[in-house]
């Protein structure tokens, strides 16, 4: 929501998260802060305070919003891929790449470590339901156990966050490659990560001591 946007007397919390996002994806975590979110809206730098006592109360609240729509990002994706779960948990790479470019607020946002000792139960709620349904998706792919599953959301994570890094830092600039190019090639990494020619679908993860 930009500053010539207007909202409604009251809205003005809702506009403050929605404006965070936006903030997000131009300066990123390290720059985020509630006085940029209040330029953005082109309100007076006192008026956030009035919903948010600081810029971890705000950053809480956009952490709960990331959580619930990124998941339900991954499970559209996942359910637009078909029954296969190897397809299903692959497309949550794509669906986090997608996400992600177009809003700024990736995991470094959803658990961002300042967040752990705010006491916010609808942010915990959210991030709890996103990680289970990653596991639900692992899971659902043959894994042994729930250690396993973990390794393998680990896994997906990696290979989502890695290509969504190396977009938004211009890796693939020299090819003009749109955030939907980018999140196929997530995609397609991370069904390998999930199969094997020889095999094709593992369901076991090895683990080197």
């Amino acid at each position: 929501m930009s500053a010539n946007r207007g909202y409604h007397h009251g809205d003005l919390r809702a506009a403050l998260i929605s404006a965070s996002f936006e903030v997000l994806a131009e300066c990123g975590l390290q720059r985020f802060s509630v006085a940029a979110v209040a330029r953005r809206l082109g309100v007076s730098s006192a008026a956030p305070y009035r919903h948010f006592p600081d810029r971890g109360h705000l950053l809480s609240a956009v952490s709960a919003a990331a959580a619930r729509d990124l998941r339900h990002a991954i499970v559209a994706a996942a359910d637009d891929a078909g029954t296969d779960p190897a397809d299903r948990l692959a497309a949550a790479a794509g669906a986090y790449v997608r996400y992600v470019a177009r809003t700024g607020a990736g995991l470094q946002v959803i658990y961002a470590p300042e967040l752990y000792p705010l006491a916010d139960d609808d942010r915990r709620e959210h991030t709890r339901a996103l990680m289970t349904t990653m596991l639900d998706l692992a899971s659902a792919t043959g894994t042994t156990s729930y250690a396993d599953a973990v390794l393998l959301v680990e896994a997906m994570i990696a290979v989502a966050h890695g290509y969504t890094t190396l977009f938004l830092d211009g890796f693939f600039s020299r090819n003009d490659s749109s955030a939907g190019q980018i999140a196929a090639r997530a995609v397609e990494a991370a069904r390998m990560v999930l199969t094997t020619p020889e095999t094709g679908c593992s369901n076991q993860i090895v683990q080197i001591d």
